[in-house]
């Protein structure tokens, strides 16, 4: 930021802040205009992906996060040997880490394939079959109610108007008697 210097009506001196780079919209320099226009080219589906943290909404935390501890104890007073525990905490760990990898590979992405055409085809339907009819519906409804309403209007109000007038003139009065 740089600006000129001017001096205000009590003599302090001040100075005007000026953008180098010019308006955040339309940008002076090169730079910041071609930084600008990858922005508006960046393809939504090449999105760059985290493969540090794989599940950033937490949809996983309850569900997998399951450790030898959590499959398998032994109470206080029936231990094994301690080799034996030890080799098989590292076999369960060992094996469900290269066994998921495994898994994840020959079916990883078949599977991601499934789930795309699956959540493809439920957006297709909601936005070209479901939203469509709803909207249908409620337009057609608000014509039934319109009728609804006038028909109530013109054949109930007076009669339960009728009534009450009837009934307006009874008149109740609670006497305690002893």
């Amino acid at each position: 930021m740089s600006g000129t210097k001017y001096v205000d009506s009590e003599g302090f001196l001040y100075t005007a802040p000026v953008r180098e780079q010019g308006n955040i919209y339309k940008p002076n320099n090169k730079m910041m205009a071609d930084e600008l226009s990858e922005k508006a080219v960046h393809d939504v589906h090449t999105k760059e992906i985290d493969l540090v943290n794989r599940d950033p909404k937490h949809l996983n935390d309850d569900v997998v996060k399951i450790d030898f501890e959590d499959v398998i104890a032994e109470p206080e007073g029936t231990h094994s040997f301690d080799g034996i525990w030890k080799a098989s905490f590292t076999t369960f760990t060992v094996t469900k880490y290269w066994f998921y990898r495994l898994l994840s590979a020959i079916f990883g992405i078949p599977m991601a394939l499934v789930w795309g055409i699956y959540f493809a085809i439920l957006s297709f339907l909601h936005i070209w079959a479901v939203v469509p009819c709803i909207r249908s519906y409620l337009i057609e409804i608000q014509c039934i109610s319109r009728v609804y309403s006038i028909c109530i209007h013109t054949f109930c109000d007076p009669m339960f108007e009728a009534i009450g007038k009837m009934f307006s003139s009874i008149r109740a009065t609670v006497r305690k008697e002893i």
